[in-house]
């Protein structure tokens, strides 16, 4: 264990903690925002699809002020508002009874998270040497998943009812607070007062390779994540005949196989480029949409279940090989005075791609039965691959080393 687990320093600590306390209450909570909002609060499922859209429209404002807000105030300071604007819809969603109490709650909710997710990146990279941020990105990951992991399974108890649906968002509202005194003892480095003044996000867009960053960052969030929770669920319950128990087992292996394997994962890349982690973790999606595929013709069988849990074990060691690379490169790019807004804008490229992915996937399985989806998305990963293999020649060293300190 000791060669697995980085040495960071404490207050990298202190923020993987409050992340991993909010990602529990996260965890309670995102599984089930469209059957409270239909089944406890009344709500049309139309109006709950459009109202559970509007934490991702609230997020994309979130992660553009949340950039700003970071090089402005200090990536610790913005943190701390994202949290309270995140506590604050999370308990306004245990009040809602009308349409418009949900959308104003669900923006709330998004536009805080979305503030918190760059400025937390900041602040991650800002408490660490250049030469740990791999590290210290892949332990968030794995730390993220276990609290969002420890949620859901909380959450599968004690949702039965309304009062177990605002037990659930009062938690959220709470995992938020609590994080608030921790991070307050966090001290990173300010960006030198007369750049960050001057910086916009003009002088970002401006960075060509990073513009480059973005763009496959949106690829492979519409390949990947932005189908993981679309294209999946519907092939998987549609033509591969599984039941809700046996598509949470499914998605279950994928969070217990990123808790598990991300650390050696972390190990056996160290030293290697970021580049080469990028295109393994396409590589790796290919075969897991590919295992997605063949086991939609085993015809909802326990073998059919069994293959479908193996698709996202598979789909979660991609994301391990993710993980130490992409964010990491995206703060190695970055000057201190644009920190945040480099953070901004690659998390509105996750963004991007969390809305694009579904969109796709409603559209493509509308036409068949998400058969020819999933064939596309095999080829469109390799492609991806290649296109992550042609960013290295653009990096600079620093930016494109995972280092094995």
């Amino acid at each position: 264990m000791r060669t697995l687990v980085p040495a960071l320093p404490r207050d990298a600590w202190v923020v993987l903690g409050a992340d991993a306390i909010s990602a529990v209450g996260s965890g309670l909570t995102l599984p089930f925002l469209f059957v409270y909002l239909h089944q406890a609060c009344g709500l049309s499922p139309a109006l709950a699809g459009l109202a559970v859209a509007s934490v991702a429209a609230g997020s994309v404002a979130g992660n553009v002020a949340g950039g700003t807000l970071s090089d402005r105030a200090g990536a610790r300071n913005a943190m701390v508002v994202g949290l309270v604007c995140a506590a604050a819809g999370a308990a306004a969603l245990t009040l809602v009874d009308a349409p418009w109490h949900a959308f104003a709650a669900a923006v709330t909710v998004g536009f805080g998270a979305g503030i918190v997710w760059p400025a937390q990146d900041a602040l991650l990279a800002r408490v660490v040497a250049p030469a740990q941020r791999s590290s210290a990105f892949s332990l968030r990951f794995a730390t993220m998943n276990a609290g969002l992991g420890v949620g859901a399974l909380i959450a599968a108890l004690l949702v039965s009812s309304q009062p177990g649906f605002v037990a659930l968002y009062l938690a959220d509202a709470a995992s938020f607070l609590v994080a608030i005194p921790l991070l307050l003892n966090v001290r990173p480095l300010a960006p030198p007062v007369a750049e960050h003044r001057t910086g916009s996000y003009r002088a970002v867009v401006r960075d060509r390779t990073f513009v480059r960053v973005w763009l496959l960052t949106a690829l492979l969030v519409t390949l990947s994540y932005g189908q993981l929770h679309s294209a999946f669920p519907a092939f998987a319950s549609g033509p591969g005949g599984l039941d809700a128990d046996a598509l949470g087992f499914a998605y279950a292996a994928n969070t217990i196989t990123v808790v598990l394997v991300q650390l050696f994962v972390l190990r056996a890349l160290r030293g290697r480029r970021r580049t080469t982690g990028i295109a393994v973790a396409c590589g790796v999606w290919a075969l897991a949409w590919a295992l997605a595929l063949f086991a939609g013709q085993l015809g909802g069988s326990t073998p059919a279940t069994v293959a479908f849990a193996l698709s996202l074990a598979v789909f979660g060691l991609a994301e391990a090989c993710l993980s130490p690379s992409l964010a990491p490169m995206v703060n190695d790019l970055a000057p201190a005075d644009l920190a945040g807004r480099y953070n901004g804008l690659s998390t509105l490229a996750w963004t991007v791609g969390f809305l694009v992915g579904p969109a796709t996937a409603g559209m493509a399985v509308g036409v068949d039965d998400g058969a020819l989806l999933l064939g596309f998305l095999v080829a469109a990963c390799g492609a991806a691959a290649l296109a992550a293999r042609r960013l290295a020649r653009h990096l600079p060293s620093r930016a494109n080393t995972i280092a094995a300190a």
